[in-house]
């Protein structure tokens, strides 16, 4: 058996505005945009180079979803972005108005800092040492 998580659907306030954020402020890709209904749209936005999972922009419908946009877990760090270059990475996202809510710093396995998206959800940008 063979089975990999495809998308994970975040919900965000507007589609628009959530592309803005993703594609322009983290340089991700936008892998697609269809209009499912009149208010109902289909959006896939990935890092660059990524060939896994992608993140689905769910625009919150209703007092309930509405109520999780930025908050999805609690307060927990909710979503892990790896980098191939920590430090480039880190200065290219202050650059662009990230706001870091944990200054970098190096653990066992690798560098670490956490960033908010433009809803407050908590991420890692993370750096993993190299195996020996």
């Amino acid at each position: 058996m063979r089975q990999s998580i495809v998308h994970i659907a975040l919900v965000v306030g507007d589609y628009d505005e959530a592309i803005e954020f993703y594609t322009k402020r983290l340089n991700f890709t936008l892998l697609e945009d269809t209009p499912q209904s009149e208010t109902k749209r289909w959006v896939l936005v990935a890092p660059p180079g990524s060939e896994g999972c992608s993140l689905l922009l769910a625009k919150g419908v209703g007092e309930e979803q509405r109520s999780r946009i930025g908050n999805q877990t609690g307060g927990r760090v909710f979503l892990f972005l790896q980098t191939d270059d920590f430090r480039r990475d880190y200065e290219q996202m202050l650059s662009r108005g990230i706001r870091f809510v944990r200054e970098p710093k190096t653990e066992p396995y690798g560098t670490v800092a956490v960033f908010e998206d433009l809803y407050g959800n908590l991420w890692d940008l993370v750096e993993f040492k190299k195996k020996s």
